[in-house]
Order: structure tokens, then C-alpha cells, then sequence
């Protein structure tokens, strides 16, 4: 499903592929030779999402462009089953396990690998070829490596890292019911999508 949003529409080149089931919405560019497969979603929310050549986003992968912080995929980069590309810069040759998460700010190094449920936090930079280990989170600039149980050396690093400015724009300490109100209203633009169809399809 291709979907104009804010007034833009995907780009998808001839030698790409989109499952019938898989939405793209809005400023999203598709490189050559991509591989689009059921039930993702690449949504361009008000910022880009690009994709370089011979990318491969796999069922029901995420991938979210914001105006601070398009989604920039290179070449030959991976996005396994139910992964998060949230605002986030994916270089060259990046390997992204099933439920990887990257967020708003991020960077994963050319060559670097996200392995099963592991965490690239906000404003943090993997360094290329760097393998961060099943459900491991990366935070910092350059990101420091932590494993889940070591939650208190990890929240030193995180919190100045400041997730609720980053990802809503708001102090922490912010109420549920006014980040959720701002929220409400930013999605609702897509009241406004239209349906675009796909010239292959005749």
C-alpha cells in the first residue's frame, strides 16, 4: 500500500519490490533493488526515510522518518522481522537481528550488528563493525555496551541523553496525559493520507 502523507509520496524504482501487504507512507525513497516484505511499515512521518541499494526490510519491520531525524538506511543493510528504526542513521553493510530497536538521534556504524532485541539509544554512535550482543543496549557517543542486568551504570550514560526531548519533545517528568495529547494530535495528520496506486499494478 502506498500512501501520499504531508503532501508526499514514495518513490519506488522498477527494480524494487513491495509485498502487497507492506505500507509505505509519505517522503519515503526506495533504492535500487529493494526488498520490501509483508506487513512492514516505512513511514515518513514529517522527515525522510531513504533507503540505499539492495536493502531488505523483512516482515513486520518499522521504519519511521522524523523531521530532526530522517530514517537513512545505506546500501546493503538488513532490517530483520519486528525491528524499530526510529529516526536513526543505519550505514553501509548493517546487520539488524529480529527486534532490534534504534532510536531517535542514533547511529549503527558501517558494518556493525544488532543482534536479537538488542537497544541503540538515542543520540548514541555504534562504531563501525561493532556486534552488540542478544538483548544488549548501546548507549552514548561513542556507545558504551551493557548488558540488561547492569541497569544503574547503564541510566548514567542514558539519561543525559535525554529520550523524552529527543523522541517528544518535552522536559522529563512530563505527564502521560500531555505527552499522549501531543501525540494524538502530531498522528493525526494522517486523516489527511490518500491511497496511491501503484502504476506496476496495471
Amino acid at each position: 500500500m502506498l500512501l501520499e502523507h504531508r503532501g508526499r509520496r514514495p518513490v519506488v524504482p522498477e527494480s524494487a519490490y513491495v509485498a502487497p501487504s507492506a505500507v509505505l507512507c509519505g517522503a519515503v525513497v526506495l533504492g535500487e533493488g529493494c526488498r520490501v516484505l509483508h506487513g512492514a511499515v516505512l513511514t515518513a512521518e514529517n522527515g525522510e526515510v531513504r533507503l540505499g541499494t539492495n536493502c531488505v526490510v523483512m516482515e513486520n519491520a518499522l521504519v519511521r522518518g522524523r523531521a530532526d531525524h530522517p530514517a537513512l538506511l545505506g546500501d546493503a543493510v538488513l532490517v530483520g522481522p519486528h525491528s524499530h528504526v526510529n529516526g536513526a542513521t543505519v550505514e553501509d553493510e548493517v546487520f539488524l537481528a529480529t527486534g532490534a530497536a534504534l532510536f531517535p538521534g542514533s547511529v549503527a556504524g558501517a558494518g556493525s550488528e544488532l543482534r536479537i532485541n538488542s537497544v541503540l539509544h538515542v543520540n548514541s554512535r555504534l562504531a563501525p563493525g561493532t556486534v552488540l550482543p542478544i538483548g544488549w543496549i548501546a548507549a552514548g557517543d561513542p556507545a558504551e555496551l551493557f548488558s540488561p542486568d547492569r541497569h544503574e551504570e547503564l541510566w548514567a550514560i542514558q539519561e543525559p541523553l535525554d529520550f523524552p526531548g529527543t523522541v517528544y519533545g518535552v522536559p522529563r517528568g512530563t505527564s502521560m496525559r500531555d505527552i499522549m495529547a501531543r501525540q494524538s494530535e502530531y498522528y493525526g495528520s494522517h486523516q489527511e493520507d490518500r491511497l496511491i496506486e501503484d502504476p506496476r499494478s496495471n
